[in-house]
């Protein structure tokens, strides 16, 4: 096991004075195109809560595997098929 997988990951948890889910999504849209390059964030695994409401996470991405060990990038609501995308 290397240690990426034995040691704990942290979260950054980034409030915002966003009111409404679409901002939400258009802001972790704006940060992935950023800061992509930066290879210690993932953004696949990225989610969305409600300020009061912070257990209940909404994902931004589809991120399921596919063939090869590339994730889709596409928004976890999409219609199928799957594609390989930039997350």
């Amino acid at each position: 096991m290397t240690e990426y997988e034995t040691q704990p990951r942290w979260i950054v948890h980034l409030p915002t004075t966003l009111t409404s889910l679409d901002g939400a999504r258009v802001l972790a849209e704006a940060l992935r195109d950023s800061l992509g390059h930066v290879a210690v964030i993932d953004f696949g695994e990225t989610t969305l809560s409600e300020e009061d409401q912070q257990f209940l996470r909404t994902r931004v991405w589809c991120d399921h595997r596919l063939p090869g060990g590339s994730r889709c990038g596409q928004r976890v609501d999409h219609p199928p098929p799957c594609s390989p995308g930039r997350i």
